[in-house]
Order: C-alpha cells, then sequence, then structure tokens
C-alpha cells in the first residue's frame, strides 16, 4: 500500500464519507465489506481530533446504569467482547478497581439520577457498588470472555493498596478492557477497506471547499491540489466539526455540543507498582469519575469534561492537569504527585449533541444519525458514540446508507478480525509464532516479539519490508530500526512527521519523544516522500512546537 495519492483514480463513489475519526474509519470499512465504492476524506491525518484522545478504554460503560442506559451498557458490553475477540493485538482484558468509602451511601441520589432528576453522586456504597456490578455482568454476558466481580474488604484492602486512603472500606473489582494503541486501530480499518475493495480511496488533508448537484470540490492542503469528484451519498463524520462541514455542503445544522477531555500520561514508578496491572476508576467530591492505570510502563490518567465552543483550540490547560493530580492525590495520600511527573498530555473533544445540560457528565454517550438532504444527495450526520462502539455505529450506518442506495448487506463485520488482530495466535501457540517470524525474516527472538507487540501479525508484513535490505537501530531510540520507519511512511497512508510519531507509532505517547529523534525521524522519512532539505527543516519545526505546546513534552525521553 502506498502512502495518500495525490490524484484519485476515480471521479464517482457511491458513497463520500468526510471524517476519518473512528466513526468514519469504521463505516468506511464496514462499507467496503459490502462492496461499495467509498472515499474517505478528512482535513489532518487518519484519527487526528477526539479519536486520538480517548481514555483508551473499551468499555461498556457502568456508570451509564445510573442514568437507566442499560441498552446502551448491553450494546457497549458485548461490542467489548467482540473488540477482544477481533483485535485482540491492541485490546486486552484489564481488571477495574472501584474504591468503597461507606456501606449505603448514595442509594438516594443514584435513585434521583436514575429517575432523570439532577444530583451530584459523589459517594458509591458497597451496597449500590455491588447492584451496579451484577447487572453489569448481567448486560455484559453475551459473548462473554472475562471473570465475574468479587469484593474485597479490610485487610486485603490494606495489603493490595498500602497508599491509598484509609477511608477506603472496600473494593469492588470487575473487567472491562483498555486499547493499547486505538491510532493505529482506526488506521487499520481504512487499511482494511483498502484491500477489500479496489474502489475506495483516502484523502488526508484534504477539505471539502463545495458542494454541489451532487459533485463535491476538495481541496489537498499539503499539494494545494483541487478535485471534483460525485457521489451518490455523503456521510458525514466529522465529531467535533460535523455543524462546520454541514455548512460546507449547504446545510445548517446544530447537532453538536462537545466537551473536552483531557488525560496525562506521569512517570511514577510506586503508584505503578501499587497498580499492577489494574485499573482504579474511582469518584471525586465533585461528583466527576476519574481514572488510572498502567500505560507503557507509565501511568495514564483522566478525564476533564468540560463544555468547549471551538474544538481546534482545545488544549490540556495547567488547571486540568493540577485538577487530575489533586484527585489523585487524594485517592492515594502514601504518594506525592507534582507536574515534574508529567511525561505527555492529550486533548480532544468529543462530539456530544447539542444540550441544555448543566452537568457534561450528564450527557448521553449514545449515538444519533441525521438524516438530511442537500438537493436530491442524502447526507447522514453521525453524532457521538464513543471506540466501544464505532462496529455497532458502523454497522447500524451501512444499513441506512445501503437502504437510501437501494443496495444489500453482503457480509458481517462482527467475527472479522480487524488488521493485525487476523490470524492471531492463541496464547499456548504464541512461542511458535514467534520462533517461526525470527527464523523466517531472521531476526533475533527479542525483535520479533517487539514488532508482534506493536503490529500484531502485520509484524509479518514489517519484519520482511526490514528484511529487503540492510537496516540499523535509530541513533536515537533504538528499539526502532531505519527500515521500520520507512515501512510505515511508504505503506501506512503517512504524509507528516506527527502522523508517524504521534498516530502510527506510540513514539510520542509513550514518552520517548526528543528534538534530535524527530530530526532523524524526519531525515528517514524525507527520502521516501522526496521532501526537500526545507521541506524536512519545516517539518522538523512544526513537529516539535506541536510536541511543547500541545502535549508538554520536554525533549527528556522517558
Amino acid at each position: 500500500m502506498t502512502h495518500s495519492a495525490t490524484q484519485l483514480d476515480s471521479a464517482h463513489f457511491d458513497v463520500t464519507i468526510i471524517g476519518a475519526g473512528i466513526n468514519g474509519v469504521g463505516l468506511f470499512r464496514e462499507l467496503a465489506l459490502q462492496g461499495l465504492n467509498v472515499l474517505l476524506i478528512d482535513k489532518g491525518d487518519i484519527c487526528t481530533g477526539a479519536s486520538s484522545a480517548p481514555s483508551r478504554l473499551i468499555h461498556g460503560g457502568i456508570k451509564y446504569l445510573e442514568t437507566g442506559e442499560f441498552r446502551l451498557v448491553a450494546q457497549s458490553t458485548f461490542e467489548r467482547n467482540l473488540l477482544l475477540r477481533n483485535a485482540p493485538h491492541v485490546v486486552k482484558p484489564l481488571p477495574t478497581i472501584i474504591p468503597i468509602h461507606s456501606w449505603l451511601g448514595g442509594i438516594l441520589p443514584s435513585i434521583k439520577r436514575f429517575c432523570g432528576l439532577k444530583t451530584k453522586l459523589a459517594d458509591r456504597g458497597v451496597a449500590i457498588t455491588e447492584a451496579g456490578m451484577r447487572i453489569y455482568d448481567y448486560l455484559g454476558r453475551r459473548a462473554r470472555v472475562m471473570p465475574r466481580h468479587r469484593l474485597s474488604f479490610g485487610r486485603s484492602v490494606r495489603r493490595d493498596w498500602p497508599h491509598m486512603t484509609r477511608k477506603v472500606i472496600a473494593t469492588g473489582r470487575y473487567y472491562d478492557a483498555a486499547i493499547t494503541q486505538p491510532e493505529r486501530l482506526g488506521f487499520e480499518c481504512a487499511e482494511d477497506a483498502l484491500r477489500l475493495s479496489l474502489g475506495c480511496a483516502v484523502k488526508t488533508y484534504t477539505r471539502v471547499t463545495s458542494f454541489h448537484e451532487g459533485a463535491l470540490t476538495l481541496h489537498d492542503d499539503l499539494t494545494g491540489q483541487v478535485e471534483h469528484v460525485y457521489t451518490d451519498l455523503i456521510v458525514n463524520a466529522g465529531g467535533a466539526w460535523i455543524d462546520r462541514v454541514n455548512a460546507e455542503i449547504g446545510l445548517s445544522t446544530r447537532y453538536i455540543g462537545g466537551t473536552k477531555g483531557s488525560h496525562l500520561v506521569i512517570r511514577h514508578p510506586g503508584l505503578l507498582r501499587e497498580l499492577n496491572g489494574q485499573m482504579v476508576y474511582f469518584g471525586t467530591a465533585d461528583g466527576r469519575i476519574c481514572l488510572a492505570y498502567p500505560f507503557m510502563n507509565h501511568v495514564l490518567i483522566g478525564s476533564t469534561d468540560i463544555p468547549v465552543q471551538d474544538a481546534d483550540t482545545a488544549f490540556c490547560t495547567h488547571d486540568e492537569q493540577s485538577y487530575m493530580l489533586a484527585m489523585l492525590q487524594e485517592l492515594f495520600p502514601g504518594f506525592r504527585f507534582s507536574d515534574a511527573d508529567v511525561v505527555y498530555r492529550y486533548c480532544g473533544v468529543r462530539p456530544l449533541p447539542a444540550t441544555r445540560a448543566d452537568d457534561p457528565g450528564e450527557i448521553s454517550r449514545d449515538h444519533i444519525i441525521h438524516t438530511d438532504y442537500a438537493g436530491t444527495t442524502p447526507i447522514l450526520s453521525l453524532v457521538g458514540g464513543k471506540w466501544t462502539t464505532f462496529r455497532g455505529l458502523a454497522e447500524e450506518t451501512a444499513d441506512k446508507a445501503l437502504a437510501l442506495l437501494h443496495r444489500k448487506r453482503v457480509a458481517s463485520s462482527r467475527q472479522r478480525a480487524i488488521g493485525g488482530g487476523t490470524g492471531y495466535p492463541e496464547q499456548n501457540a504464541r512461542d511458535d509464532y514467534l520462533s517461526r517470524l525470527a527464523r523466517t525474516h531472521g531476526l533475533p527472538l527479542a525483535r520479533a516479539a517487539l514488532l508482534f507487540e506493536r503490529y500484531g501479525t502485520t509484524a509479518e508484513r514489517v519484519a520482511a519490508y526490514c528484511a529487503l535490505t540492510s537496516d540499523r537501530p535509530l541513533e536515537t531510540l533504538d528499539s526502532y530500526t531505519k527500515n521500520e520507519i520507512l515501512y510505515i511512511t511508504t505503506e501506512e497512508l503517512v504524509r507528516k512527521a506527527t502522523d508517524l510519531l504521534f498516530r502510527r507509532t506510540t513514539i510520542a505517547l509513550s514518552g520517548a519523544l526528543s528534538r534530535p529523534l524527530v530530526e532523524e525521524v524526519c531525515a528517514i522519512m524525507a527520502e521516501a516522500l522526496a521532501w526537500t532539505e526545507g521541506n524536512c527543516t519545516s517539518e522538523i519545526d512544526a513537529t516539535w512546537k506541536i510536541a511543547v505546546t500541545q502535549h508538554g513534552v520536554s525533549g527528556a525521553p522517558a
């Protein structure tokens, strides 16, 4: 596969999807599976918006039980279970701990909230927590792959959590899942679509500038090229930018009322050891829910929930960082947390429906599909949703699109593996798989295991590419090699350094980013993308500016 084409092979598509976040790429894959010719475009890269800034959880949404959204929880747990099977290379089980401060706390507020009344729920006691986990287990019974919940009390709590506040009298333990590389899974959905249908295409860094009588005018922001394509149906998967996209194609809508969610990645060996592979999911005095769990040898902390007007200007502020560290300090007074512990931070805007709700936490995370028309062309706008349920939303949207196009569904994605999850070996066959991978491509076993961890079974393609010519480790990060960077650049729709450093790999997110590393990677990319010396210098400067100003990178690798 090559990077994004500068010229489309076709001037007509059955469906054009605007927005390559997870809703867009999920639908792209679903429609390609039905044999449709589909164009996917985005003003940035694949998964650049909220899809690159989640809590990185694949979860059923236990807190949605408090607002009576049982259908959403049932769907979410089912889709979680499917992803554990279909994308095992990036979706892993995550034991989750709920700290409990009382026996009967929260009963009355929970009843009020369930009935739709406004109330702050700051305390969830043993009774409420046990009831919630029982219901959660029941709703997650379809395609179950993980154990049921349990409670712990007294000495076992102190033994497992010596630095946790003594106000915690018990803990509840249940299972959800984490996604290590959501941005890669988003790319893999797009890659799957391109492999499924020769009539599909992707255009990144491309904007819609007008729409008239079935024809879209597209502007490539990197080359300046203008193209015109005809389409029978448009799906607006623009996330927080949905209303803006609709305006560009001639619709006036007010569908989105997004909220900002910020997260931190901190370096704290003590907390990492105490978490012991588990997530703590805890309520705060102001009624928010926070979380902390092990992530790439660090700890990921989240999140905030703040209404925003302009998604383009959203970033993680120092006040948000201080808030999250203070909430963690309150739960773990035996540790000390400071700004110096933060190695990376990120922010995204959730594409939630417009609402007059005072509390952003009360806005439903369920999805809505709006149908409008620009002339005779149907426009579907995808509002809401979340990472966990992207496949289910894609399935539902595809059925609507197929009906509008008078086409029939020919395949299901429910049991279909994604990207590097295809042919993924069972646990008891993993050693044999790695030995064969290493032997076939002349790799040390440790290197084969590292590629498998990063790419799942796509490691076979990466290893084969790296073996074509002499390879060497990067001077600034020896766990990556020059040919590995070249593979990603030439085969994974990469057009800018940020695509590779922030989304196709976990280099930035893992705290390994430095200015010399950016310079070395850009020099390698320049070979493949034919950048001039001036282009390369500009790319280095722009990438490093984003790393420092938006993500708080200091330049010292973890």
